[in-house]
């Protein structure tokens, strides 16, 4: 079987946000193409990445003393930069499916934004990039053992 590479794979189309993306905006923005991480770019550099995760742990909890008008006022308010995390790990889109898979292991990560040599953001691959991979790869064994 030939080396499997993260440029084969991964997600292409990639949606980014910049820092001064609202938290409102980003969580709309995922909700509607249905993804589950932006990476946050400023003058064409990564400077950060966002999850589901990061949106939902900013929401307010019920503990809160301040009124509804009070906390949607904030939220509508909160930027990204705020809240992503910052120099996210990246990988190369020429590196190969099992060095994306041990970053992710090795870091506890589902996605990795994958880089060209210029160091821009060429595509984002995920765990169930690989995972597809997998069943793919194991269809085609299923059906030579036929």
């Amino acid at each position: 079987m030939k080396k499997q590479l993260v440029k084969d794979w991964m997600t292409h189309e990639v949606l980014s946000i910049t820092p001064e993306t609202t938290l409102p905006e980003a969580h709309r923005l995922m909700v509607q193409k249905q993804i589950r991480r932006l990476p946050v770019i400023q003058d064409h550099r990564l400077v950060g990445i966002v999850t589901r995760g990061d949106v939902r742990g900013a929401e307010p909890s019920g503990a809160t003393s301040l009124s509804i008008w009070e906390l949607n006022y904030l939220i509508s308010n909160l930027k990204i930069e705020q809240i992503m995390t910052r120099d996210p790990i990246t990988i190369s889109q020429d590196a190969t499916i099992g060095e994306a898979a041990r970053a992710m292991l090795d870091n506890k990560i589902s996605g990795l934004p994958a880089i060209d040599d210029k160091g821009e953001v060429v595509g984002i691959i995920t765990e169930s990039d690989i995972f597809r991979l997998i069943v793919e790869r194991w269809d085609e064994f299923e059906e030579d053992q036929a």
